[in-house]
Parts: C-alpha cells; sequence; structure tokens
C-alpha cells in the first residue's frame, strides 16, 4: 500500500454531488484505495439522492453520513489533483473551478437519477443500472492507470 502523499489523487465532479461522483468516489476506494486517494464533489451541492443511497447500500456501502461538498470549496482550500474526472454532461465541465495543473481531466457522461422518470421501482431500478455502469467504467479506468 501507498503512503497517502505517494497515491493517485483524483477528484469525481457531478453537478449536485448527489449521486453519480458519490458512487465513482465509493468504487474507486473499494477497487484501489491502494493506489488511489479520491474525493468527490459538485458544481452546486444538494442532498444525497435516496435511491443512490438505497443502491449503494446494496452493494455494501454505508453513505447515510456522508455529505456532499463542493469543488469551489476544495479549490479554495488548495487542492491539487493528478485527475479531474466529472462524471456529468460535457456542458457542466464550463463551470468547474481550474485546479492548479497538471492533471489529467477526463469526462465520464451518465445521466443525473434525479432525472430518472417512472414509478418507484422503475426508478430504483435504472439506479441500479447507472451504479453498475459507473462501477464497470471504474474498473476500466483502474486498468487503464495500472502502469502510472
Amino acid at each position: 500500500m501507498l503512503p497517502n502523499d505517494h497515491k493517485i489523487k483524483l477528484l469525481f465532479v457531478c453537478v449536485h454531488n448527489s449521486g453519480r461522483s458519490q458512487i465513482a468516489e465509493e468504487y474507486l476506494k473499494r477497487i484501489a484505495g491502494d493506489r488511489f486517494e479520491a474525493e468527490s464533489a459538485g458544481l452546486k451541492p444538494a442532498g444525497l439522492n435516496p435511491l443512490v443511497q438505497k443502491v449503494m447500500e446494496e452493494e455494501g456501502f454505508d453513505l447515510s453520513g456522508k455529505k456532499t461538498r463542493s469543488t469551489w470549496d476544495l479549490f479554495k482550500e488548495g487542492r491539487s489533483y493528478n485527475y479531474i474526472i466529472t462524471v456529468c454532461d460535457r456542458a457542466y465541465e464550463k463551470e468547474c473551478p481550474l485546479f492548479p495543473k497538471p492533471y489529467v481531466q477526463l469526462n465520464w457522461p451518465f445521466p443525473d437519477p434525479g432525472s430518472f422518470t417512472g414509478t418507484g421501482e422503475e426508478k430504483l431500478e435504472q439506479t441500479r443500472s447507472l451504479r453498475d455502469s459507473i462501477k464497470a467504467r471504474t474498473e476500466q479506468f483502474v486498468r487503464e492507470t495500472a502502469d502510472v
């Protein structure tokens, strides 16, 4: 296991830090927490999405005490990252603060679980599908960066 100052620092960003970025952060910590120091934040933080909490609970994650965070607060604290990955529509990237370079910026566009429609069960299924897609993309990223 690498000491924290030698880990690859990564920030997942979405609009509200209420779902997508939280899922990606938790999976990266679980899959490769020995190599990555992962955080998540939002452009306009809001409360955690209850459906996201529920589907993550199904995978053994407890997000009940997790707070949403602002990208601007992290920026003001002088944080720096090796990777910044936006997990929302590319149109929102322009609202991200410019963290100190160098860093690699990636975009993994996933739908906002707050926009899902249908019955409660249909929304839950859509959220499970989103969770599984983010998990798969996170696993792919870990494989892609194995030699970094």
